[in-house]
């Protein structure tokens, strides 16, 4: 908050201000046909869905101005709600905003608030198309409404998982929750010793997903380009633990969670075992990641190699740590997907020289039937391909293959 020169509220009043604070407002979307300077806004969705979901913030309940820097406060605001519409299988396209402000803030403070705002809505293409400014007694109060839009036989609900459906989140889970004892414990110091910096070298992610949390619009994009809908979905708010129990209470199913499946950060990791904490605790229970949980059915096929005399496949070999390990196993789908194998392979390095190597490889159950992969999925592996120099003719052959055995097998 600003403590030098300021200019009180007062100076400009309700309307004032509100013109001051939305003047270069742009609307960017067609469906937004009239937004700032009426008694309402003018929306037109066409043969849309319409989303619509709410969020309100306190100061002292969700929020410590203590260590949130206002413009923080701005931008996680809208990306709380963007991420509501975005958990529906929607796209967020405008928001209503609302703040109960008072005495103790004045026109900057209000200007880094709705410059975070503002930043959040332009790097999502949503707009800014209302709200309403009143005085707090009691602190800060932010309400913001965020209004999206869905195909009717897109939108996806909490109530569709069944069994056996695969239980996925968008990211790792954990660092906000660890970021946020990370900012309570520096603030506990900091009231001791008045000249005391925060140390906060090497956690740097922790903070970041703490204060500037990202909705996870590049999740919906990517299932969109793939075909894929989720049978159920919503965002991490309140821990995985608590969201799961929401996506099984409305579908009336159960759940099992695998301990070592569940993603966390090495940062996570290392300041749970600081704080003494357990890590799965952390994982399960923390909130406000605002990842996608979601439920849905293996989909797709995915490269694998089998034997075959005389046949080869170029690869490229990485050196890895034990915990890259692991993140590749959650992410490879191992062992219920794939399952692991040493090789002993002739690497050819940069150098030009050859030398027998040991190396693990993820092979797919050979029972896994054959099918034709997306073509999403092809253009990212022929890319790949392309960056090592490999012939791509190799992955293309593999593509009319597959798709033979798979009209076949038919």
């Amino acid at each position: 908050m600003h403590e030098g020169n300021r200019t009180e509220i007062s100076t400009l009043g309700e309307f004032g201000l509100i013109k001051h604070l939305t003047t270069d407002i742009k609307l960017q979307n067609e469906e937004s046909k009239y937004g700032i300077g009426d008694d309402a806004a003018v929306l037109d969705f066409a043969g849309k869905q319409v989303l619509v979901t709410t969020d309100l913030l306190m100061e002292g309940v969700h929020f410590d101005l203590v260590y949130t820097p206002l413009k923080h406060l701005g931008y996680k605001s809208a990306m709380v709600n963007f991420s509501d519409i975005y958990a529906m299988n929607g796209t967020p396209k405008q928001i209503t905003v609302s703040l109960a402000v008072s005495k103790r803030f004045c026109i900057e403070d209000l200007e880094d608030f709705y410059d975070g705002l503002k930043l959040a809505c332009q790097l999502h293409h949503v707009d800014i198309v209302g709200g309403d400014t009143t005085s707090s007694v009691t602190g800060l109060a932010i309400s913001i409404t965020c209004i999206g839009e869905a195909d009717k036989d897109k939108v996806v609900y909490r109530n569709g998982a069944k069994d056996t459906d695969l239980i996925c989140v968008s990211g790792d889970l954990g660092a906000a929750y660890m970021g946020l004892q990370l900012m309570e414990r520096e603030k506990a110091v900091f009231q001791g010793e008045k000249d005391v910096q925060p140390d906060f070298a090497g956690k740097e992610y922790l903070l970041e997903r703490f204060l500037k949390p990202e909705a996870r619009r590049d999740i919906i994009e990517r299932l969109a380009e793939a075909g894929i809908r989720p049978t159920a979905m919503m965002d991490i708010s309140d821990g995985l633990s608590s969201e799961l129990m929401h996506i099984c209470s409305q579908s009336q199913t159960g759940c099992r969670v695998y301990e070592d499946r569940i993603p966390i950060d090495y940062q996570t990791a290392v300041m749970a075992e600081e704080f003494n904490m357990n890590l799965t605790t952390c994982a399960l229970n923390g909130g406000e990641d605002y990842e996608l949980l979601f439920k849905g059915s293996k989909t797709g096929s995915y490269l694998t190699i089998e034997p075959k005399s005389g046949a080869e496949v170029p690869v490229a070999i990485w050196a890895v740590e034990p915990a890259d390990e692991k993140r590749l196993d959650v992410y490879e789908g191992f062992p219920a997907f794939y399952y692991k194998a040493e090789l002993e392979l002739p690497v050819r390095y940069f150098s030009g020289k050859t030398v027998l190597r040991t190396a693990f490889v993820y092979i797919m159950h050979e029972d896994r039937p054959i099918g034709i992969p997306s073509i999403p999925y092809m253009q990212t592996c022929i890319q790949g391909y392309d960056d090592f120099g490999f012939d791509r003719l190799v992955l293309i052959d593999a593509y009319l293959k597959c798709g033979e055995e798979h009209h076949e097998g038919k």
